[in-house]
């Protein structure tokens, strides 16, 4: 069986693109005017149309409008930690503790 891995090496500014055309695939696969994804998501119609054609939304409103698009769960996965596997030995994993600052 071979697995497919998928690398996508794209600028912040593209990526707010990508996301952007795929929320409105998904919009439009779901049959939903902008208004009507308005409506449901309490999100204004001109930040909508914005983030269609700009990408630019805030993280709150990009949130309610994943809510309504049944995509929410992913944002839950955006900054996992590593998994236990990925360690090479246990002591590598007891020597990690949890960091409560950042150095700079």
């Amino acid at each position: 069986m071979y697995t497919m891995i998928t690398i996508i090496l794209l600028s912040p500014h593209d990526l707010l693109k990508h996301i952007a055309k795929s929320a409105k695939a998904k919009r439009l696969s779901l049959n939903l005017s902008q208004q009507s994804l308005a409506d449901r998501s309490m999100v204004s119609l001109g930040v909508i149309k914005k983030f269609e054609y700009t990408g630019k939304i805030s993280l709150e409103s990009l949130l309610k409008l994943a809510l309504v698009l049944d995509a929410l769960n992913e944002f839950g996965e955006l900054f996992k930690a590593k998994p236990i596997s990925a360690y090479h030995s246990l002591d590598e994993l007891l020597k990690q503790k949890p960091r409560q600052r950042g150095r700079k």
